[in-house]
């Protein structure tokens, strides 16, 4: 007999936190062993080779839900045998927030100035009426979009597919990028990470940005090619760069980049757990209601583009 609609498994075993049942279960979900489940809620991050048995040994799971917005770990075992929903969009709010916190920042020498220990020489620029370019056209981006509306910002959306969003004075597809870049004060990083957005800031990306333009990145490190970050830092090229994310990851102690003052690092807290944890319950809560429902979901994978 196929499983019911509301028969939810959470994986992996022994690492479900206890507020992700009560999500499940909140949604009308009936918490069951992965022989008779036809949904999977996959709490880990990490682990792809676990969930990777878990459906070869139990083909009858038609949905599988993954708690974060990059995926980049399991992009091998997408396959087109069942439904994939993830994390997009639920943490954009918070994720926007601490874009436009490194982005003013980094504009306002904030960071240089936190870390100086004399009265130093005025700096900075202002945001309001600045040129700024995101590359990204997600959930981050539309509400980075609305945070920015008060400072009449001149925006520049630069994603796949070009549709226009709204807050954004234009939309332009990959091929808009270099231009997109060689005027904007502020460039800020919110896409998925792809075989082709990996190392898209690189030396030339750089060489592109006007010397005072401040690069944010909240998505992931591996958009940004670190050795040619510090090159660029040093030599002036760009004026300031702020990063909730790096690569490598966690960064190492006595990277050039912790000594760098025009350079802001926080360690991956653009979304903590506190932020996290009731964003995250109401997706699951919400999927697992639809799922039963057979109702669309939210957050769905596109398998083939891997986000």
């Amino acid at each position: 007999m196929a499983p019911t609609r509301n028969a939810i498994h959470l994986g992996p075993e022994g690492r479900t936190p206890g507020w992700l049942a009560e999500a499940v279960e909140a949604g009308g979900g009936r918490l069951v062993g992965p022989a008779a489940a036809d949904g999977v809620v996959w709490a880990s991050p990490r682990h792809p080779e676990a969930l990777h048995d878990l459906l070869e040994q139990h083909p009858q799971v038609r949905w599988v839900q993954l708690p974060f917005a990059g995926i980049e770990t399991y992009v091998e075992i997408l396959d087109h045998d069942r439904r994939w929903t993830c994390g997009k969009g639920v943490y954009a709010t918070p994720v926007a927030e601490m874009a436009l916190t490194l982005l003013l920042g980094g504009l306002r020498h904030v960071g240089v100035y936190a870390q100086a220990s004399s009265w130093t020489r005025p700096a900075g620029r202002n945001l309001v009426g600045a040129r700024v370019t995101i590359l990204g056209g997600g959930g981050i981006t539309e509400e980075l979009l609305r945070l920015l509306a008060p400072f009449a910002v001149e925006a520049t959306v630069v994603r796949r597919d070009p549709q226009p969003l709204a807050g954004a004075a234009r939309t332009v597809g990959p091929d808009g990028l270099d231009a997109a870049l060689a005027d904007a004060d502020g460039v800020v990083l919110a896409l998925a990470l792809t075989p082709e957005t990996t190392g898209i800031i690189d030396a030339a990306a750089l060489q592109r940005m006007p010397d005072h333009a401040c690069l944010v990145n909240v998505a992931r490190g591996g958009h940004v090619v670190t050795d040619d970050l510090v090159a660029a830092l040093a030599a002036g090229t760009i004026g300031s760069a702020g990063l909730d994310v790096t690569d490598p990851e966690p960064l190492p102690d006595g990277h050039p980049l912790w000594a760098e003052p025009r350079c802001t690092i926080t360690p991956h807290v653009g979304n903590t757990p506190e932020m996290a944890v009731p964003l995250l319950s109401a997706r699951v809560r919400a999927n697992v209601a639809r799922w039963i429902a057979g109702d669309e979901l939210l957050g769905p994978v596109d398998v083939d583009l891997g986000y």
